[in-house]
Protein backbone atom coordinates (compact mmCIF):
# COMPACT_ATOMS: atom_id res chain seq x y z
CA UNK A 1 0.00 0.00 0.00
CA UNK A 2 0.98 3.10 -0.22
CA UNK A 3 -1.88 5.74 -0.48
CA UNK A 4 -2.92 6.23 3.36
CA UNK A 5 -5.74 7.06 5.25
CA UNK A 6 -4.44 7.25 8.41
CA UNK A 7 -1.06 6.97 9.69
CA UNK A 8 0.27 5.92 13.42
CA UNK A 9 3.69 6.29 14.91
CA UNK A 10 3.44 3.55 17.79
CA UNK A 11 2.52 -0.15 18.13
CA UNK A 12 1.56 0.39 21.55
CA UNK A 13 -2.11 0.04 22.78
CA UNK A 14 -3.05 3.26 22.00
CA UNK A 15 -1.22 2.89 18.19
CA UNK A 16 -2.79 -0.56 18.15
CA UNK A 17 -6.44 0.08 19.24
CA UNK A 18 -6.72 3.05 16.38
CA UNK A 19 -5.11 1.23 13.91
CA UNK A 20 -6.95 -2.14 14.22
CA UNK A 21 -10.84 -0.08 14.46
CA UNK A 22 -9.50 2.03 11.43
CA UNK A 23 -8.65 -1.02 9.46
CA UNK A 24 -12.13 -2.76 10.25
CA UNK A 25 -13.55 0.61 8.74
CA UNK A 26 -11.94 -0.32 5.60
CA UNK A 27 -9.05 2.74 6.44
CA UNK A 28 -5.65 2.16 4.97
CA UNK A 29 -3.31 2.24 7.84
CA UNK A 30 0.38 2.34 8.05
CA UNK A 31 2.15 1.73 11.65
CA UNK A 32 5.82 3.40 12.05
CA UNK A 33 6.60 1.71 15.40
CA UNK A 34 10.93 2.41 16.53
CA UNK A 35 11.28 -0.49 18.24
CA UNK A 36 11.68 -4.14 16.35
CA UNK A 37 8.54 -5.20 17.96
CA UNK A 38 5.40 -4.12 18.41
CA UNK A 39 3.27 -3.56 21.63
CA UNK A 40 5.20 -1.02 23.35
CA UNK A 41 5.72 -1.76 26.96
CA UNK A 42 3.03 -4.40 27.12
CA UNK A 43 5.47 -6.76 24.77
CA UNK A 44 6.48 -10.02 26.67
CA UNK A 45 7.97 -13.00 25.07
CA UNK A 46 8.47 -16.81 26.49
CA UNK A 47 11.83 -17.75 28.31
CA UNK A 48 11.85 -21.14 29.47
CA UNK A 49 8.27 -21.71 29.05
CA UNK A 50 7.33 -18.59 31.52
CA UNK A 51 5.60 -15.50 29.96
CA UNK A 52 8.17 -12.67 31.13
CA UNK A 53 7.32 -9.12 30.68
CA UNK A 54 10.17 -7.07 28.96
CA UNK A 55 9.46 -3.45 29.89
CA UNK A 56 8.04 -5.06 33.57
CA UNK A 57 4.67 -6.21 35.00
CA UNK A 58 1.92 -5.75 32.95
CA UNK A 59 -1.64 -6.33 35.12
CA UNK A 60 -4.85 -6.17 33.30
CA UNK A 61 -7.53 -4.49 35.87
CA UNK A 62 -10.84 -2.10 35.01
CA UNK A 63 -14.10 -1.61 35.50
CA UNK A 64 -14.87 -0.22 32.04
CA UNK A 65 -16.50 -3.79 30.59
CA UNK A 66 -16.18 -1.53 27.22
CA UNK A 67 -12.30 -1.83 27.17
CA UNK A 68 -11.99 -5.10 28.40
CA UNK A 69 -14.87 -6.88 25.80
CA UNK A 70 -13.01 -5.13 22.98
CA UNK A 71 -9.59 -6.92 24.20
CA UNK A 72 -10.96 -10.09 24.18
CA UNK A 73 -11.82 -10.14 21.16
CA UNK A 74 -8.47 -10.54 20.29
CA UNK A 75 -7.42 -13.10 22.50
CA UNK A 76 -8.86 -15.67 25.32
CA UNK A 77 -7.98 -14.45 29.45
CA UNK A 78 -7.47 -16.14 32.58
CA UNK A 79 -8.65 -14.61 36.32
CA UNK A 80 -5.80 -13.35 37.81
CA UNK A 81 -5.36 -10.68 41.17
CA UNK A 82 -2.35 -9.21 41.70
CA UNK A 83 -1.19 -9.29 45.40
CA UNK A 84 1.44 -7.08 46.65
CA UNK A 85 3.76 -7.79 49.73
CA UNK A 86 5.91 -4.88 50.98
CA UNK A 87 8.76 -5.46 53.23
CA UNK A 88 8.63 -3.46 56.12
CA UNK A 89 10.54 -3.72 59.70
CA UNK A 90 11.58 -7.21 58.74
CA UNK A 91 7.89 -8.34 57.62
CA UNK A 92 6.03 -9.32 54.80
CA UNK A 93 2.97 -6.99 54.98
CA UNK A 94 0.17 -6.52 52.06
CA UNK A 95 0.34 -3.32 49.94
CA UNK A 96 -1.93 -1.15 49.82
CA UNK A 97 -1.39 -0.89 53.11
CA UNK A 98 -5.09 -2.15 55.34
CA UNK A 99 -6.22 -4.05 58.39
CA UNK A 100 -4.39 -7.13 57.80
CA UNK A 101 -0.69 -4.54 57.38
CA UNK A 102 -2.10 -3.11 60.74
CA UNK A 103 -2.25 -6.12 62.94
CA UNK A 104 0.89 -7.31 61.38
CA UNK A 105 2.95 -3.98 62.40
CA UNK A 106 1.61 -3.05 65.50
CA UNK A 107 0.72 -4.92 68.70
CA UNK A 108 -2.17 -6.98 69.29
CA UNK A 109 -4.07 -3.80 71.73
CA UNK A 110 -2.74 -1.38 69.81
CA UNK A 111 -3.80 -2.90 66.46
CA UNK A 112 -6.88 -3.37 67.52
CA UNK A 113 -7.32 0.59 68.98
CA UNK A 114 -6.11 1.67 65.33
CA UNK A 115 -8.36 -0.39 63.71
CA UNK A 116 -11.35 0.74 65.60
CA UNK A 117 -10.38 4.35 64.59
CA UNK A 118 -9.93 3.73 61.54
CA UNK A 119 -13.04 2.57 60.81
CA UNK A 120 -14.58 4.95 62.52
CA UNK A 121 -13.01 7.76 61.25
CA UNK A 122 -13.42 6.71 57.50
CA UNK A 123 -15.92 3.48 57.30
CA UNK A 124 -15.06 -0.24 56.78
CA UNK A 125 -14.84 -0.77 53.08
CA UNK A 126 -13.53 2.77 51.75
CA UNK A 127 -10.39 3.73 50.36
CA UNK A 128 -7.99 6.79 51.61
CA UNK A 129 -5.43 8.64 50.14
CA UNK A 130 -1.98 9.01 52.25
CA UNK A 131 -1.98 12.57 51.60
CA UNK A 132 -5.67 12.68 53.12
CA UNK A 133 -4.69 10.68 55.94
CA UNK A 134 -2.07 12.89 57.65
CA UNK A 135 -3.98 15.75 57.78
CA UNK A 136 -6.32 13.99 60.20
CA UNK A 137 -6.20 15.67 63.72
CA UNK A 138 -6.77 12.04 65.53
CA UNK A 139 -3.44 11.14 67.08
CA UNK A 140 -4.27 7.57 66.53
CA UNK A 141 -4.97 8.42 63.16
CA UNK A 142 -1.91 10.95 62.90
CA UNK A 143 0.66 8.78 64.42
CA UNK A 144 -0.80 5.50 61.95
CA UNK A 145 -0.56 7.89 58.81
CA UNK A 146 3.02 8.64 59.45
CA UNK A 147 4.16 5.37 60.39
CA UNK A 148 2.71 4.34 56.85
CA UNK A 149 4.32 7.26 55.45
CA UNK A 150 7.47 6.46 56.69
CA UNK A 151 7.99 3.09 56.12
CA UNK A 152 5.59 2.25 52.75
CA UNK A 153 5.37 5.82 50.88
CA UNK A 154 8.22 8.26 51.61
CA UNK A 155 11.44 6.30 50.43
CA UNK A 156 9.22 4.48 48.00
CA UNK A 157 8.56 7.30 46.40
CA UNK A 158 11.90 9.58 46.41
CA UNK A 159 13.12 6.33 44.47
CA UNK A 160 10.78 6.03 41.72
CA UNK A 161 10.19 9.72 40.91
CA UNK A 162 13.76 11.04 42.87
CA UNK A 163 11.45 13.84 43.91
CA UNK A 164 10.11 13.98 47.73
CA UNK A 165 6.07 12.96 47.74
CA UNK A 166 5.13 16.00 48.83
CA UNK A 167 6.24 17.30 45.70
CA UNK A 168 4.28 14.86 43.79
CA UNK A 169 1.11 15.47 42.22
CA UNK A 170 -1.54 13.91 44.63
CA UNK A 171 -3.21 12.15 41.93
CA UNK A 172 0.08 9.92 42.05
CA UNK A 173 0.36 9.10 45.60
CA UNK A 174 -3.88 8.47 45.28
CA UNK A 175 -3.02 5.61 42.70
CA UNK A 176 -2.10 3.25 46.03
CA UNK A 177 -4.03 3.98 48.85
CA UNK A 178 -4.81 2.84 52.75
CA UNK A 179 -7.76 0.35 52.55
CA UNK A 180 -9.86 0.57 55.27
CA UNK A 181 -11.03 -3.38 54.83
CA UNK A 182 -9.29 -6.78 54.77
CA UNK A 183 -9.04 -6.78 50.99
CA UNK A 184 -5.31 -7.55 50.15
CA UNK A 185 -5.36 -7.35 46.34
CA UNK A 186 -3.29 -4.72 44.97
CA UNK A 187 -6.58 -3.65 42.59
CA UNK A 188 -10.01 -3.90 43.30
CA UNK A 189 -11.60 -3.37 39.81
CA UNK A 190 -14.27 -5.64 38.64
CA UNK A 191 -12.53 -7.21 35.82
CA UNK A 192 -8.84 -8.33 36.86
CA UNK A 193 -7.21 -11.04 34.08
CA UNK A 194 -3.98 -12.14 31.96
CA UNK A 195 -4.11 -12.75 28.63
CA UNK A 196 -3.88 -16.12 28.24
CA UNK A 197 -1.08 -16.43 25.90
CA UNK A 198 0.80 -13.09 26.65
CA UNK A 199 0.42 -9.61 25.75
CA UNK A 200 2.10 -9.90 22.19
CA UNK A 201 -0.02 -12.26 21.22
CA UNK A 202 -3.27 -9.95 21.75
CA UNK A 203 -1.64 -7.20 19.59
CA UNK A 204 -0.47 -9.69 16.74
CA UNK A 205 -3.86 -10.80 16.67
CA UNK A 206 -5.37 -6.99 16.47
CA UNK A 207 -3.13 -5.79 13.83
CA UNK A 208 -3.15 -9.28 11.42
CA UNK A 209 -5.54 -7.25 9.20
CA UNK A 210 -4.78 -6.76 5.27
CA UNK A 211 -5.18 -2.67 5.60
CA UNK A 212 -2.72 -2.38 8.00
CA UNK A 213 1.07 -2.03 7.17
CA UNK A 214 4.10 -1.96 9.86
CA UNK A 215 7.16 -0.52 9.63
CA UNK A 216 9.27 -1.83 12.92
CA UNK A 217 12.40 -0.65 13.73
CA UNK A 218 11.74 2.78 12.17
CA UNK A 219 12.20 6.23 13.66
CA UNK A 220 9.10 8.02 11.94
CA UNK A 221 11.05 11.09 11.49
CA UNK A 222 12.85 9.78 8.36
CA UNK A 223 9.59 9.37 6.79
CA UNK A 224 7.24 12.33 8.30
CA UNK A 225 7.84 16.17 8.08
CA UNK A 226 5.67 19.19 9.51
CA UNK A 227 5.58 22.59 8.65
CA UNK A 228 4.17 24.15 11.84
CA UNK A 229 3.57 27.69 10.05
CA UNK A 230 1.54 26.43 7.35
CA UNK A 231 0.12 22.88 9.69
CA UNK A 232 0.94 20.80 6.79
CA UNK A 233 2.41 16.86 7.13
CA UNK A 234 4.62 15.29 4.74
CA UNK A 235 4.94 11.89 4.74
CA UNK A 236 8.12 10.62 2.14
CA UNK A 237 8.38 14.27 0.77
CA UNK A 238 4.22 14.52 -0.30
CA UNK A 239 1.45 16.06 1.68
CA UNK A 240 -0.54 14.07 3.62
CA UNK A 241 -4.06 14.92 3.85
CA UNK A 242 -4.93 11.89 5.84
CA UNK A 243 -4.78 11.51 9.83
CA UNK A 244 -1.60 11.04 11.62
CA UNK A 245 -2.32 9.46 15.17
CA UNK A 246 1.08 10.20 17.14
CA UNK A 247 1.71 8.43 20.33
CA UNK A 248 5.77 8.95 21.27
CA UNK A 249 7.12 11.74 22.97
CA UNK A 250 6.03 15.39 21.73
CA UNK A 251 9.21 17.14 22.53
CA UNK A 252 10.79 14.54 20.44
CA UNK A 253 8.49 15.36 17.80
CA UNK A 254 9.45 19.00 17.60
CA UNK A 255 13.02 18.07 18.66
CA UNK A 256 13.26 19.36 21.96
CA UNK A 257 13.03 23.21 20.35
CA UNK A 258 11.35 24.01 23.85
CA UNK A 259 13.74 22.04 26.24
CA UNK A 260 13.35 17.95 26.69
CA UNK A 261 10.81 17.42 28.88
CA UNK A 262 11.60 14.91 31.86
CA UNK A 263 10.93 11.30 32.32
CA UNK A 264 11.56 8.57 34.98
CA UNK A 265 13.09 5.27 33.91
CA UNK A 266 13.74 2.10 34.75
CA UNK A 267 16.87 -0.49 34.54
CA UNK A 268 15.30 -3.83 34.67
CA UNK A 269 17.73 -6.92 36.08
CA UNK A 270 16.14 -10.47 34.78
CA UNK A 271 17.43 -13.03 36.85
CA UNK A 272 16.86 -17.00 36.77
CA UNK A 273 16.89 -18.53 40.08
CA UNK A 274 15.98 -22.16 41.07
CA UNK A 275 12.69 -23.17 42.71
CA UNK A 276 10.13 -20.20 43.32
CA UNK A 277 11.59 -16.76 44.52
CA UNK A 278 9.67 -15.18 46.63
CA UNK A 279 6.41 -15.47 48.32
CA UNK A 280 4.12 -12.89 46.02
CA UNK A 281 4.57 -12.12 42.46
CA UNK A 282 5.16 -8.62 43.43
CA UNK A 283 6.81 -7.33 46.35
CA UNK A 284 8.07 -4.03 47.28
CA UNK A 285 10.97 -3.17 48.57
CA UNK A 286 9.96 0.87 50.37
CA UNK A 287 13.35 1.49 52.37
CA UNK A 288 15.33 3.88 51.61
CA UNK A 289 17.83 4.11 48.71
CA UNK A 290 20.93 2.94 50.84
CA UNK A 291 19.61 -0.31 52.12
CA UNK A 292 17.30 -0.98 48.92
CA UNK A 293 18.58 0.91 45.60
CA UNK A 294 15.76 -1.12 43.82
CA UNK A 295 11.59 -0.30 44.43
CA UNK A 296 10.23 -3.96 43.47
CA UNK A 297 11.00 -7.22 42.50
CA UNK A 298 8.52 -9.34 40.19
CA UNK A 299 7.92 -12.90 39.77
CA UNK A 300 6.95 -13.95 36.61
CA UNK A 301 5.89 -17.79 37.39
CA UNK A 302 3.66 -16.93 39.87
CA UNK A 303 1.56 -15.11 37.85
CA UNK A 304 -0.02 -18.59 36.64
CA UNK A 305 -0.20 -21.76 38.39
CA UNK A 306 0.72 -24.03 35.07
CA UNK A 307 3.85 -22.51 34.63
CA UNK A 308 7.65 -24.63 35.51
CA UNK A 309 7.55 -24.95 39.14
CA UNK A 310 11.40 -26.11 39.11
CA UNK A 311 13.13 -22.92 38.28
CA UNK A 312 11.70 -19.16 37.75
CA UNK A 313 12.68 -15.82 36.33
CA UNK A 314 12.39 -11.95 38.31
CA UNK A 315 13.06 -8.38 37.33
CA UNK A 316 14.10 -6.28 39.80
CA UNK A 317 13.24 -2.58 39.06
CA UNK A 318 16.18 0.32 39.32
CA UNK A 319 14.38 3.61 38.61
CA UNK A 320 16.67 6.36 37.41
CA UNK A 321 16.22 9.17 35.18
CA UNK A 322 15.99 8.88 31.63
CA UNK A 323 18.26 9.62 29.66
CA UNK A 324 17.62 9.38 25.53
CA UNK A 325 21.20 8.49 24.41
CA UNK A 326 21.95 6.70 27.82
CA UNK A 327 22.96 3.14 27.91
CA UNK A 328 20.47 2.65 30.42
CA UNK A 329 17.27 4.07 31.30
CA UNK A 330 16.61 4.87 27.58
CA UNK A 331 13.40 4.54 27.90
CA UNK A 332 10.47 7.06 28.75
CA UNK A 333 8.27 5.11 30.97
CA UNK A 334 6.59 7.71 33.43
CA UNK A 335 6.00 11.38 32.92
CA UNK A 336 7.40 14.11 35.80
CA UNK A 337 3.70 15.44 37.32
CA UNK A 338 5.09 18.69 38.11
CA UNK A 339 3.34 22.30 37.87
CA UNK A 340 7.03 23.41 35.79
CA UNK A 341 6.43 20.18 33.42
CA UNK A 342 3.16 20.89 32.32
CA UNK A 343 3.44 24.34 31.57
CA UNK A 344 6.18 23.41 29.36
CA UNK A 345 4.29 20.98 27.81
CA UNK A 346 1.14 22.50 27.02
CA UNK A 347 3.70 25.02 24.99
CA UNK A 348 4.88 22.18 23.13
CA UNK A 349 0.86 21.02 22.42
CA UNK A 350 0.62 24.83 21.28
CA UNK A 351 3.23 24.56 18.68
CA UNK A 352 0.83 22.49 17.26
CA UNK A 353 -1.93 24.55 17.42
CA UNK A 354 -1.83 24.69 12.89
CA UNK A 355 -2.58 21.87 12.14
CA UNK A 356 -6.30 20.25 11.73
CA UNK A 357 -5.22 16.05 10.99
CA UNK A 358 -2.65 15.80 13.66
CA UNK A 359 -4.18 13.99 16.78
CA UNK A 360 -1.78 13.32 19.74
CA UNK A 361 -2.70 10.00 22.03
CA UNK A 362 -0.94 8.10 24.80
CA UNK A 363 0.93 8.34 27.49
CA UNK A 364 4.23 10.12 26.05
CA UNK A 365 2.07 12.51 23.42
CA UNK A 366 0.25 13.32 26.09
CA UNK A 367 2.10 13.66 29.24
CA UNK A 368 -0.30 11.64 31.04
CA UNK A 369 -0.04 8.17 32.74
CA UNK A 370 -2.89 6.07 31.76
CA UNK A 371 -3.57 2.25 32.78
CA UNK A 372 -3.83 -0.19 29.98
CA UNK A 373 -7.90 -0.27 29.91
CA UNK A 374 -7.65 4.02 30.26
CA UNK A 375 -5.85 4.33 26.91
CA UNK A 376 -7.78 1.32 25.05
CA UNK A 377 -11.20 3.52 26.22
CA UNK A 378 -9.74 6.90 24.77
CA UNK A 379 -8.48 5.29 21.61
CA UNK A 380 -11.89 4.17 21.00
CA UNK A 381 -13.15 7.42 21.77
CA UNK A 382 -10.80 9.13 19.01
CA UNK A 383 -11.39 6.51 16.63
CA UNK A 384 -15.08 8.15 16.06
CA UNK A 385 -13.82 11.62 15.95
CA UNK A 386 -11.38 10.35 12.91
Amino acid sequence: MSNYDVIIVGAGFAGATVAQQCAEKGRKVLIIEKRKHIGGNAYDYMLDGIDVHAYGPHIFHTNNKEAFEYLKRFGDFYPYEHRVLGHIQDKLVPIPFNLKSIELCFAGKIADELKEVLIKEYGMGNKVPIMELRKNNNPQVHMLADFIFENVFKYYTMKQWGLKAEEIDPAVTARVPVNVSYDDRYFNDQYQYMPLNGYTALFEEMLKDDNIDILLNTDAKDHIDLDLDKGKIYYRGKEFIGKLVYTGALDELLDYKLGELPYRSLDLVLEKHQGTFQKAATENYPGNIETYPYTRITEYKLFKETYPQDYTYTHTEYPLAYKRDGEKGNIPYYPIFTNENDKKYKAYVNELKNFHNLYLLGRLAEYHYYNMDAIIAKALGLVCKL
